[in-house]
């Protein structure tokens, strides 16, 4: 369990606090104390092994048990190492808070913030956007050329739905790109909520407002410490013309 909870946050932890010329030093504290729980746990173990969970009774309420702290555990030490790289669900929350309060969350203000359970989960907020689906699934090879068009100059394609709105990145698209189809997709929603009907003008106004925002807050975002060279989308499907 130690070995395990530790391997498992190690790396997000190094990255997270390593400056130039002490990453040794940090990797020397690590191994340590991943000695020092190795012997704790091991001497835990042995002592269970001969007292509660010498039975087959003592066994099946304290496996559970320790099964539950375990992924417990991982989780917040999870929670704990701000990552700093977008992916769908921080883009998402990023763009909710700037939409709602027009400030920019840190990695750190958004580390306890992330569901780690079902990172899929669509926020309203953030414009119901869905990133990753098959092209095939999303478009209609005799609608392509009409959605590549509706933004020429972009790495993303907007599909606009009844119950969410599908964006799907080009192979070399990066996380600024991303950020521009969020904005985009959300203030569109955000617009056809006030007039209650779609307009064929409303993601080209959506664009112009983006537009008119994004230096600004590409600016403010890298000064938060948010990376956004990459887009982590993890099995996500992108096209290529």
């Amino acid at each position: 369990m130690a070995v395990v909870a530790a391997r498992a946050t190690r790396l997000p932890i190094y990255s997270s606090f390593a400056k130039e010329g002490n990453l040794s030093d940090l990797f020397a504290k690590g191994e340590a104390i991943s000695t020092l729980f190795n012997v704790l746990g091991l001497g835990t173990g042995i002592h269970l092994a001969s007292t509660i969970c010498s039975s087959m009774q003592g066994k099946l309420v304290v496996a559970p048990l320790l099964s539950v702290i375990h992924v417990y555990s991982v989780c917040e030490e999870m929670r704990a190492a701000p990552v700093n790289t977008l992916n769908p669900q921080r883009t998402a929350m990023i763009v909710a808070d700037f939409v709602k309060t027009g400030k920019i969350s840190s990695p750190a203000d958004l580390r306890y913030r992330e569901d780690l359970l079902f990172p899929g989960r669509l926020i309203e907020d953030a414009g119901k956007v869905k990133v990753g689906r098959s092209l095939h699934e999303v478009v209609r090879p005799s609608k392509l050329q009409q959605f590549k068009e509706a933004f020429p100059e972009e790495k993303f394609l907007l599909n606009h739905g009844s119950r969410w709105t599908d964006m799907i990145l080009e192979h070399n698209a990066t996380g600024e790109d991303a950020l521009r189809g969020w904005l985009v997709a959300v203030y569109a929603s955000d617009m056809e909520r006030l007039v209650n009907e779609p307009s064929a003008n409303i993601l080209q106004e959506a664009y112009d407002k983006m537009n008119s925002t994004f230096s600004p807050f590409l600016a403010e975002l890298q000064a938060k410490g948010w990376h956004t060279d990459r887009f982590l989308d993890g099995t996500g499907n992108r096209f290529a013309f």
